[in-house]
């Protein structure tokens, strides 16, 4: 996955607004927090930030 630095720091969760970080085991992006924790795919280096593609933790 090739997803800048900046663009990273300003990525947030569409469902709880909390940071997303990347997922070290394959093209995903988790939300930091707890009671959230949706992941979204990330798909030809864009992350897709659809409730409708996020799946639980």
């Amino acid at each position: 996955m090739q997803i800048a630095d900046w663009l990273l720091d300003i990525l947030t969760c569409p469902n709880c607004k909390s940071p997303l970080t990347p997922l070290s085991e394959g093209d995903e992006l988790a939300c930091a927090s707890e009671s959230c924790g949706l992941i979204y795919p990330v798909r030809d280096d864009i992350p897709v930030l659809l409730l409708d593609e996020a799946r639980k933790a």
